[in-house]
């Protein structure tokens, strides 16, 4: 993998120091933000290709710096808790997050996880060049990474777009949660399939009453389709 610019954002200087000179054994550039206000600011300044984002920190937390990076980039996101709660992950998915990494952080593990994120987001750029389906209300395009809906653009995250995208440009094909994260997160994610249903949930929300002519369904024991009604 060739060298990254990573920001770190995590008010711990002991964490982020550590995880600081691991990363630059590896090769990468490393930027450090010790708040979230700062984390914000640096992004915008130097555009890292990745970010390790702490969850808990004082003042602007890694939610709303989350929300305020997604507003401006679908740059990955890896986000860093010491909970490992489930509402900690369902909240960070609904954010855009990208991935997850529980504290005290294994450095073999991190490394992997950003080969993981980095290989995802390289093949979505690669393969999305000019690629968009449209269905009655709603057109979805990866090559400028928006949605419309009756022709204004939705506010909607990366991961739930390209899990749209998918589905759509498959439609009326049946996918079960572990075949949409082998094809939307890719095969070495390494969360669970709760994550495809967070993700199904909220983009119900936002397309509700669109159009009668197709939907997201559940079929029930098996996965999820965009079906088209004939």
């Amino acid at each position: 993998m060739m060298n990254i610019k990573i920001l770190i954002i995590d008010d711990d200087p002991h964490i982020s120091e550590a995880l600081r000179l691991y990363l630059e054994k590896e090769g990468h550039e490393i930027r450090n933000a010790y708040n979230g206000t700062d984390g914000v600011a640096m992004f915008k300044s130097i555009d890292p290709d990745l970010v390790l984002l702490d969850i808990m920190m004082p003042g602007k937390d890694g939610w709303q710096v989350c929300r305020e990076i997604r507003e401006i980039s679908s740059k990955p996101i890896i986000m860093l808790t010491a909970k490992g709660e489930v509402f900690d992950k369902v909240l960070g998915l609904e954010l855009g997050a990208d991935d997850f990494l529980a504290k005290p952080v294994d450095m073999k593990e991190l490394s992997a996880r950003i080969k993981a994120v980095l290989r995802r987001c390289q093949t979505n750029d690669i393969h999305g060049d000019d690629e968009c389906v449209k269905f009655e209300n709603i057109e979805i395009s990866r090559q400028k990474y928006e949605v419309k809906v009756n022709g204004k653009v939705l506010d909607i995250p990366p991961k739930e777009l390209e899990l749209l995208y998918f589905l759509a440009a498959n439609y009326n094909h049946v996918f079960t949660r572990d075949q949409l994260l082998d094809k939307v997160w890719g095969y070495d994610y390494l969360g669970d399939s709760r994550t495809v249903d967070v993700h199904i949930k909220r983009l119900r929300e936002k397309l509700e009453g669109v159009s009668d002519k197709w939907n997201l369904k559940t079929v029930w024991g098996v996965g999820y389709k965009f079906e088209v009604i004939a």
